[in-house]
């Protein structure tokens, strides 16, 4: 027997509500046109439209549908029971699992909260580590500032015997004087800071520094006293006592009044020994000079006839050749490289074999001698006292001073009564090659002695040209006796003597010499015209001056 259908076809099995989706009945507002949007949705349905199209029963079709919706709840059933004890097992690991993630979660939670404090220790164990890095800093250089201190304030056994009991000459000695040097110094600057730890050592220091400063002088002393013995080369022991300059710096830096009496010491021997040296060499040296000498009345002018019978009358040796006085010959080798360095005139070798030198010859000796000795003496002054500068140059004329002085009067003195105009401008270039090497040496020590010299000679050469231009001019041709044709003795004296002071003065040119020529050639030119006027032919007169030009100019 068939069951009633209810309403639209739904058997009493399946009593489920129409799904009429939001429609709402009861309301006033309702609306159709909403219904006809749900109508047209649903014939939009695939099975709807193969319905419709097959013309099957929608009532039946439905019935159909029911059915087999309900034979796939049953089936679904029966699977869910069958799979019942897995679902329950996959219930009881769920849950199993859920206590494990818990577990999980509360150590993880554990974890972050150690890790948290592990850093908070760390940012404290870091700056706990800088604290005492800087501690350690600190106490490192505490450390390093009190060793130095203590180094230079304590004083070893080794620096006590040395300074007490080992001679001066001896290295070890030299050494812990630099140790004791150095010890007094850092004394001092602690002193000056107020460290009371200064005091402990400073009476050992101060009896070390007196003995020490006790044997420096006797030492020195000795060295210098040495210098005093006859034959005694003064250089020897001098090279010796520059291995020593550290103890005068060691006077000058803790007993000044002990190192001035050494320097005074030094300068009042040296200056005594320097000065005998030189004025007993000069003697010796103006012994070997030629005795044929220059004299006033031996002028370019001067004929030879007259100064022969002034020498009978007055019996004096007569030169042998006055032309020697305007000739260069082999005296301007004395300016040439080789020889203006060569070693210096023996004296008493020379007097054995019996030879004569000009002046330039002993100039250019004595002054070879002056210019080594000052140069070295002058070195050893900076080195060994220590001075450099205008305290340099003050301490070398100390020393040099009294030798110079008579240097510069011996030839002042000589150049009063010296007549011979070469020589004269051959010790002019001697001095002007001479100071040019001290400038090369760096001893600028000599600078003024150098320009007195030349102070001197330059107004005594000019006195000697102006004697000879004068001689010249005040020469009568009408008292020469006979004349002839050939270059006259004025003439050939002029030529020999221009040539000559053109020679020396081409390797350093001087304009001043070209001048004081000048005036020379114009006299002389002068004269050549007034002789030539005493011939009584023409042909006679341009013979004697194409001769004479010739010979001079």
């Amino acid at each position: 027997m068939e069951e009633e259908e209810g309403p639209l076809g739904v058997g009493p099995g399946l009593q489920e509500p129409l799904q009429l989706g939001e429609l709402d009945i009861t309301s006033d507002e309702f609306i159709l046109d909403e219904v006809d949007v749900h109508i047209q949705a649903n014939l939009e349905d695939e099975l709807v439209k193969e319905a419709l199209k097959t013309g099957v029963d929608l009532r039946h079709y439905s019935k159909q549908v029911e059915l087999e919706l309900q034979q796939i709840e049953q089936k679904s059933i029966r699977d869910y029971i069958q799979e019942s004890e897995n679902i329950a097992s996959l219930h009881n690991q769920i849950t199993a699992c859920d206590a494990v993630l818990e577990r999980m979660e509360q150590m993880l939670g554990a974890f972050q909260s150690d890790l948290s404090s592990i850093s908070s220790e760390i940012r404290t164990l870091q700056e706990q580590s800088g604290a005492m890095n800087i501690r350690l800093r600190n106490r490192q250089a505490v450390r390093g500032k009190l060793g130095e201190l203590v180094d230079g304030l304590v004083v070893p056994s080794a620096l006590v015997t040395a300074i007490l009991e080992a001679p001066v000459t001896e290295p070890r000695f030299l050494e812990q004087l630099q140790e004791l040097d150095a010890k007094a110094a850092a004394v001092r600057e602690q002193e000056a800071r107020g460290t009371a730890a200064c005091a402990d050592v400073r009476g050992v220091l101060d009896r070390l520094r007196v003995k020490a400063v006790t044997k420096i002088r006797e030492f020195i002393l000795q060295k210098i006293y040495s210098f005093r013995k006859p034959m005694t080369n003064y250089q020897i022991p001098q090279t010796a006592l520059l291995k020593y300059r550290f103890f005068y710096q060691f006077l000058l830096g803790n007993e000044r009044a002990t190192a001035k009496e050494i320097r005074d010491e030094y300068v009042e021997t040296l200056s005594k020994i320097y000065l005998s040296y030189y004025r007993s060499y000069l003697g010796r040296l103006m012994k070997v000079q030629y005795e044929e000498v220059a004299e006033k009345d031996d002028l370019m002018g001067v004929e030879d006839t007259a100064k022969k019978a002034l020498s009978r009358f007055f019996s004096k040796p007569s030169l042998r050749s006055r032309n020697t006085i305007f000739t260069l010959g082999t005296r301007g080798s004395v300016i040439s490289p080789t020889e203006l360095e060569a070693p210096i005139l023996v004296p008493h070798t020379a007097q054995r074999g019996d030879q004569r030198y000009p002046f330039e010859a002993l100039f250019r000796s004595q002054h070879y001698a002056l210019l080594d000795n000052s140069c070295r003496e002058y070195l050893f002054i900076c080195e060994f006292f220590v001075v450099s500068g205008p305290a340099a140059h003050d301490l070398f004329h100390a020393v040099m001073g009294r030798t110079l002085n008579m240097t510069l009067k011996h030839l002042e003195s000589y150049l009063a009564d010296c007549y011979d105009a070469i020589a004269v401008f051959l010790c002019i270039h001697i001095v002007l090659r001479f100071r040019s090497i001290a400038a090369k040496r760096d001893v600028p020590a000599l600078d003024r002695y150098w320009e007195q010299v030349l102070a001197l000679l330059w107004p005594r050469f000019e006195l000697i040209l102006e004697m000879n231009v004068q001689s010249v001019r005040s020469t009568d041709p009408q008292r020469l006796g006979g004349l002839d044709t050939r270059p006259h003795y004025i003439t050939r004296r002029y030529a020999e003597f221009s040539s000559a002071l053109v020679s020396i003065n081409q390797t350093i040119p001087n304009e001043r010499t070209m001048q004081l020529l000048g005036q020379l050639q114009v006299e002389v030119e002068n004269f050549v015209l007034r002789v030539a006027a005493e011939f009584s032919s023409r042909k006679e007169q341009l013979v004697f001056l194409i001769n004479n030009y010739d010979m001079a100019f």
